[in-house]
């Protein structure tokens, strides 16, 4: 359906982009509110820092941080340049998605569990926290489109031979870990954030979301500085805190839209075959 003609790739194109960072731009509020302890539900947006409640026009994704010159247009306080960034990521994330897998349920599985990533991630940078409603919405939804997909049974394997092979097998690494060391190596989230991957990635790609995420996590360590916000808003020094969140939701989230493990593979065995002869 994308392809059908310059003209709907274009509109299809034009409003996954503005859906993408309008779901950024909630998924990062959401975030705030549940790290600093605000219904997620009820109230309405407001400015950090004066606490002015927002009208239409200052919630427009993007536009709007440019507008004001990514400052309050109430109190004058400069704002995190992490709200533009979530709108623009989450958008360019469902903008390769729909590229990717087109107009299909297979999109719509993988734009969803990108939204939830996105926002453990966005929770993790923001108070070290990745909530238990992530994790069980992520189960929901996989089991949900098992059953859409068709082949369940064979599916339903992978996808638990892909959280427990991850998930459980780093888990007693950890114990294992903390039992000799008696420090905490890392948190149950980020464990249980490994087995919603392993759900939807299957055991092959969710080892190499791993890998990954070990490699963005020592990018990370020297891009964002070791503070801790708690939930009063202010922040204290932890050196023994990191969140793993954003490194494993930005390796699986690669995974999602460029090629299965399999195809890998294929290139790999033909590329060392043409080496050999």
């Amino acid at each position: 359906m994308l392809w059908v003609s310059p003209a709907i790739t274009i509109y299809i194109c034009v409003l996954t982009v503005v859906l993408g960072a309008c779901m950024g731009s909630f998924l990062n509020c959401m975030a705030w509110r549940i790290v600093h302890g605000e219904s997620v539900l009820h109230g309405r947006s407001h400015c950090d820092v004066c606490g002015h409640v927002l009208g239409a026009g200052d919630l427009i994704p993007v536009v709007s941080y440019i507008i004001h010159k990514g400052r309050c247009k109430y109190c004058g306080a400069k704002l995190s340049a992490g709200h533009v960034f979530a709108e623009v990521l989450t958008a360019l994330t469902f903008l390769l998605l729909v590229l990717k897998y087109d107009i299909s349920l297979q999109a719509l599985e993988y734009i969803l569990l990108a939204c939830l990533l996105l926002a453990a991630a966005f929770t993790d940078l923001e108070g070290y926290m990745i909530p238990d409603r992530f994790i069980v919405t992520g189960i929901v939804v996989r089991v949900v489109f098992l059953f859409l997909q068709g082949n369940v049974l064979e599916n339903l394997m992978d996808a638990l031979l892909g959280g427990f092979a991850v998930g459980g097998g780093l888990l007693l690494i950890v114990l294992l870990y903390e039992k000799v060391r008696q420090k905490e190596a890392m948190g149950g989230g980020d464990i249980k954030l490994l087995f919603l991957t392993g759900l939807f990635l299957g055991w092959q790609r969710n080892i190499l979301c791993l890998l990954i995420a070990c490699v963005l996590g020592i990018v990370f360590a020297f891009i964002f500085p070791e503070k801790r916000t708690t939930g009063d808003g202010a922040e204290e020094e932890d050196g023994k805190l990191f969140p793993w969140g954003p490194s494993i939701s930005a390796a699986a989230s690669f995974k999602l839209p460029f090629g299965r493990w399999r195809r890998f593979s294929r290139s790999f065995a033909a590329a060392r075959s043409s080496a050999c002869i």
